[in-house]
């Protein structure tokens, strides 16, 4: 219902906010939340249900991170990259993984809401840079899952011996690229969003269930590897002409295969969207983020391990290195069907957290004004936002229905790694600034410093001609951005330490993360970024059209000193950021 006073209950309303748009957004973009602002829009007359612990948290981490990607990506960075050093590579971008998983369980622990990093940066820089980057997010989570989805179908045929061509139905009156129907993809989509749309509980529980049987899998793949392979693999390729020994590629491989394999590990943020249903957040969060990341971790390597045991590096086939590595081998064909459906039990893992995820992210930005609130409603018999989960259900079923995006290796998460960079820059943020009795600039001057060093270190490693002078200046950068966060560090002091978990070693932990984040952008093609380029201005449209409005309106309507019932604090008080 558009109240009288709404800047959208009339064209002649609407005209008049637009007019006043440069006031608006100086006055809003920039508008901080408050922990009472983010905890008082959970406590609504239906909120989601607090049934979650640390088990369903770590099976919610696994199953979202352990899905197709390890399949693939696996033999692309051991073929072109790092060889049978694959194994260090995974290694690498679990331990880059863990670290942004250090950050975003403080902020998750401190603010256990479904908004996630969208909350997180709320809280943090501000209203604009929250939208900006929840909208990234949610365009990523939709376009990979309608690609994972699509994905599902070859993988199930395979594990069937029915390839995909047979599940598809080719129009020939639609452009390359959008003429290939997959009813299968589209059907997949619709259970799942039945199912998260039903219950949380019963989500996660399912979840278990098929992330069980994809370990399963996972560690018949790893067992079968280490039985049937061979030690000298590690070291000699089948070409003798070819590089051999454990560095064929040398150690910059070993970075080059970690920042692509990383795309192996997108998936536990979604974890974090899910604290506002868990029961204990201070002992459950952290075991449940940061133990799926390590779990996943060891099982990569192993995996990785098994897979050049099986063959030499320069025959790995690239589209499917653990299927075709039995090829081969007599009488051991078979597998191939079962790592097929190992893949496709794993494709729906990452699928259900991610689709619970995205709903979550958009119920919460409904909450925020800045999208329609009908968003944000809460089933009051499911406890779960139903209009959020069914609309990004259509939504992703629509465009895996028609759109070929490109299988897995092309689903370069700009926008997750772009967040996860963002978060681990809030959490220093919100160390070291408090609101109206510290200056900001020393520690913004501190991340800009220390991001630039960082970004000038990544374009060296990927456009700089090999040599001498390339590896002094390497070390130059390096040795920058460690002088650069010890300055900070001996002159800046924390005026917020964390109550119950936060991030150790405060600034390091956060500045590496910093470091490797804008290491593996460096890392993605130049269509990554025209997309993501594309799509900014487009979020930053909707904007300055809609969002800043109903922003606005939703302001006004907050009186002074109301709100109480909750938990929404005075509005004199709601561009604060620390609790007083």
């Amino acid at each position: 219902m558009v109240s009288a006073d709404s800047s959208f209950s009339s064209f002649r309303a609407y005209f008049r906010a637009l007019a006043d748009s440069p006031r608006r957004i100086a006055r809003r973009a920039g508008a901080v939340s408050t922990e009472f602002d983010e905890m008082g829009c959970a406590r609504s007359p239906s909120e989601m249900a607090r049934t979650l612990r640390w088990h369903h948290l770590l099976g919610l981490g696994l199953g979202g991170m352990v899905g197709a990607g390890v399949f693939v990506t696996t033999g692309k960075a051991s073929a072109a990259y790092a060889g049978p050093s694959v194994v260090l590579s995974y290694a690498i971008a679990g331990f880059c993984a863990l670290l942004s998983a250090f950050c975003y369980t403080e902020f998750a622990v401190d603010l256990p809401v479904a908004g996630g990093a969208f909350s997180y940066l709320r809280v943090t820089f501000g209203e604009f840079a929250a939208f900006f980057t929840g909208s990234n997010l949610i365009m990523e989570y939709v376009t990979s899952n309608a690609a994972v989805a699509r994905s599902f179908t070859a993988y199930f045929g395979t594990a069937i011996g029915v390839p995909s061509s047979k599940w598809r139905i080719t129009v020939h009156g639609l452009p390359d690229g959008f003429n290939e129907i997959d009813l299968a993809a589209v059907g997949v989509i619709v259970i799942l969003t039945v199912i998260i749309c039903y219950r949380t509980h019963e989500s996660s529980v399912m979840n278990m269930v098929l992330t069980v049987l994809h370990l399963l899998f996972i560690l018949f793949v790893i067992v079968v590897g280490f039985w049937r392979g061979e030690w000298k693999n590690f070291t000699r390729p089948a070409d003798p002409s070819h590089s051999g020994g454990f560095f064929p590629y040398g150690i910059q491989g070993v970075f080059n295969g970690a920042a692509m394999v990383y795309l192996s590990y997108i998936g536990y943020d979604s974890v974090s969207t899910m604290a506002e249903e868990v029961k204990d957040p201070v002992k459950d969060i952290p075991i449940g983020v940061s133990g799926s990341v390590i779990v996943v971790t060891v099982l990569y390597c192993l995996m990785a391990a098994s897979m050049s045991m099986l063959l030499p590096y320069d025959t790995i086939n690239v589209e499917a290195p653990f299927s075709a590595a039995f090829d081969g081998k007599p009488g051991w064909s078979w597998v191939s069907n079962v790592i097929g459906a190992g893949a496709s039990f794993g494709i729906l893992t990452s699928l259900l957290v991610a689709m619970l995820g995205q709903s979550r992210y958009m119920c919460v930005i409904g909450r925020s004004s800045m999208v329609p609130s009908w968003f944000a409603r809460i089933n009051p018999t499911t406890s779960t936002p139903v209009n959020a989960s069914a609309f990004l259900g259509v939504v992703t079923a629509v465009i895996a229905l028609f759109t070929e995006l490109g299988v897995l290796l092309n689903l370069v998460s700009i926008g997750t790694l772009f967040v996860f960079y963002m978060v681990a820059n809030a959490v220093v943020y919100r160390r070291y600034v408090s609101i109206r009795t510290t200056s900001p600039w020393p520690t913004v001057s501190f991340l800009l410093s220390f991001s630039a060093t960082s970004i000038a270190f990544t374009l060296l490693w990927k456009f700089a001609p090999s040599g001498r002078s390339k590896s002094f200046a390497l070390g130059a950068f390096a040795l920058l951005a460690l002088g650069i966060v010890q300055v900070f560090y001996s002159a800046a002091r924390q005026v917020r330490k964390p109550e119950f978990w936060g991030v150790p070693l405060m600034p390091w932990i956060p500045s590496v993360s910093i470091f490797l984040n804008v290491f593996l952008l460096g890392s993605l093609d130049g269509r990554s970024y025209m997309r993501f380029g594309v799509f900014s201005v487009l979020v930053a449209i909707v904007y300055m059209l809609y969002g800043v409005h109903a922003s606005y309106d939703g302001d006004r309507r907050i009186p002074p000193n109301k709100g109480d019932d909750f938990g929404i604090v005075p509005k004199q008080d709601r561009n604060r950021s620390e609790l007083v």
